[in-house]
């Protein structure tokens, strides 16, 4: 039982990782004009609510949809996401930004903002689908949901209090390089996807 919840709580952490909190604090503050305080709740919680169902259908059929309909392996997949992500970290390594200023001239729309980019792809993205899936073929659906839920909730959490947590960044000039040090630690786990990505396929060829 002990093991189990380690591994839950593991996974939970590697999924936080993925979903990069940091990113969707700085996203959110960086949306001109200023969101109050209710549309902060209902972005956040909408692009939470979308992302969750996104993640849900991968855990549930996302295999059955990558190898029978799209034939594609989830190793091909692993190494694509690892690779959107290895460049989003590089960009937030290199610029100490994770979006350019004219982003949200994309989407004028709170409601439409709050699906894309928010709910996926910054959320659900490449890498966390990856991993949903896979995960869901090694510990199981309901080990990978119960992984999820934390993360996404933990994720929720912090974007609810993006305007605090940006303020004290921004107070004690410490936006930038938390920015830089989660971009790094995304290109780390970009890495570690697309080695194990590398491996299967090479496992395969055997």
């Amino acid at each position: 039982m002990w093991e189990n919840l380690w591994t839950v709580f593991e996974n939970s952490l590697y999924f936080i990782a993925l979903i990069n909190p940091a990113s969707k604090i700085f996203f959110l503050t960086a949306q001109r004009p200023q969101l109050t305080a209710a549309e902060m709740r209902h972005i956040s919680c909408r692009a939470s609510l979308v992302a969750f169902l996104i993640l849900l259908g991968c855990c549930l059929g996302g295999n059955f949809v990558l190898e029978h309909i799209f034939r594609v392996k989830l190793y091909a997949l692993q190494l694509s996401g690892g690779l959107v992500l290895l460049f989003s970290g590089l960009a937030a390594v290199q610029k100490g930004v994770f979006y350019h200023d004219n982003d949200q001239q994309k989407h004028p729309s709170y409601e439409e903002l709050s699906v894309v980019p928010l709910a996926a792809p910054l959320i659900a993205g490449p890498g966390t689908i990856a991993a949903t899936i896979s995960f869901s073929m090694q510990y199981g659906t309901l080990s990978t949901l119960f992984s999820l839920l934390p993360a996404l909730l933990f994720n929720l959490f912090l974007m609810l209090s993006s305007r605090y947590i940006s303020r004290t960044l921004e107070f004690f000039a410490f936006a930038g390089p938390v920015i830089r040090l989660t971009g790094l630690i995304v290109m780390a786990v970009a890495m570690q996807m697309m080695l194990s990505g590398a491996g299967a396929f090479l496992h395969s060829l055997q």
